[in-house]
């Protein structure tokens, strides 16, 4: 068990970004949403890849359709499942879509976890050791793909789950695309500290608040060890919730639970999370049944807002 130490870093110099996660099951919907989220001016948006769920849409698809139809918004998979995904054709997929958008896309990346839905799609079992080192070798090769400097630069890679031999590098991204990785385990926060641009952490329905802080600590811990500054690795959590201004709904009772609260509730605790946990970037997963539309509006209008008077009022 991972346990929580003293906090190594300070990434409060930052400043908070807001978005919304997608689910990819109805397209009527994740399009109203998407427009919604673009015009109220959040920052980013993010769908999740279970592309062996027989009920959800290509994920890579809804992007590519959905980054069309908005102007502003950023958008990142929340996170490719990398045992169904080639890392060449990630590399490729990400920046021509982050051309196509003039830098619009960033990239959230796992090692993957449902193995036994992964393995009747077709995709590899793989014991969570194997999973790490093929995630790490998937950054290599996606990074050798992008890092296009010249007519035809070929590139090679031997390793033991991903090769490449004497392929075509590029198209460069239009962009310097971040990789996130999502992860919960000690071998794969050491990963983010060493090479990772970011952490997606897991819904607040998983993981307390202590348990984010010790998977903190373990990742600022690597990055020193590497050299790296622990705050050039942003923090990404996926919050999931409803905003009930009327108070008709109890109120969240526990650490590891759907938030239920008011715009204020909501506003301590982006607040609490982001100066105490560590946490820059809070995607708003709106758990309200047919509701998420107003739920949207609820959390860009008021919360963020909020949040941002709140951390300026700090400064």
């Amino acid at each position: 068990m991972i346990r929580a130490q003293k906090d190594s870093s300070n990434l409060t110099h930052r400043k908070p970004v807001f978005g919304l996660s997608i689910t990819p099951d109805n397209v009527e919907k994740a399009f109203t949403l998407a427009k919604t989220a673009d015009e109220l001016e959040l920052d980013i948006i993010g769908i999740q890849d279970h592309p062996y769920n027989g009920t959800f849409l290509d994920t890579w698809t809804l992007l590519s359709a959905l980054a069309a139809s908005t102007k502003k918004i950023r958008f990142f998979p929340d996170v490719s499942d990398l045992p169904m995904r080639s890392p060449a054709m990630l590399a490729k997929a990400s920046a021509s879509l982050d051309i196509i958008t003039k830098g619009r896309i960033e990239l959230g990346l796992g090692a993957g976890a449902f193995w036994d839905a992964i393995h009747a799609y077709g995709g590899p079992r793989r014991a969570p050791r194997e999973a790490v080192a093929a995630l790490e070798e998937a950054l290599q090769v996606i990074r050798l793909i992008w890092n296009y400097n010249g007519p035809r630069r070929r590139v090679s890679f031997s390793g033991k789950y991903y090769q490449l031999d004497n392929a075509q590098a590029g198209p460069s991204p239009h962009h310097d695309i971040k990789i996130w990785l999502g992860a919960a385990r000690p071998r794969m926060l050491d990963l983010i500290g060493r090479i990772g641009d970011g952490w997606v952490i897991p819904l607040n329905t998983y993981m307390s608040r202590e348990e984010i802080k010790a998977c903190q600590w373990l990742i600022d811990a690597s990055a020193k060890k590497s050299g790296r500054p622990p705050d050039s690795i942003s923090r990404i959590a996926n919050i999931v919730g409803v905003i009930d201004e009327e108070g008709k709904l109890d109120k969240s009772s526990g650490n590891k639970a759907p938030f239920v609260g008011s715009s204020s509730d909501w506003t301590n605790w982006i607040v609490s999370s982001f100066k105490d946990s560590e946490i820059d970037t809070f995607v708003f997963w709106p758990s309200g049944d047919g509701q998420e539309r107003d739920q949207v509006r609820l959390f860009a209008n008021k919360v963020v807002p909020e949040v941002r008077a709140s951390l300026a009022d700090r400064e």
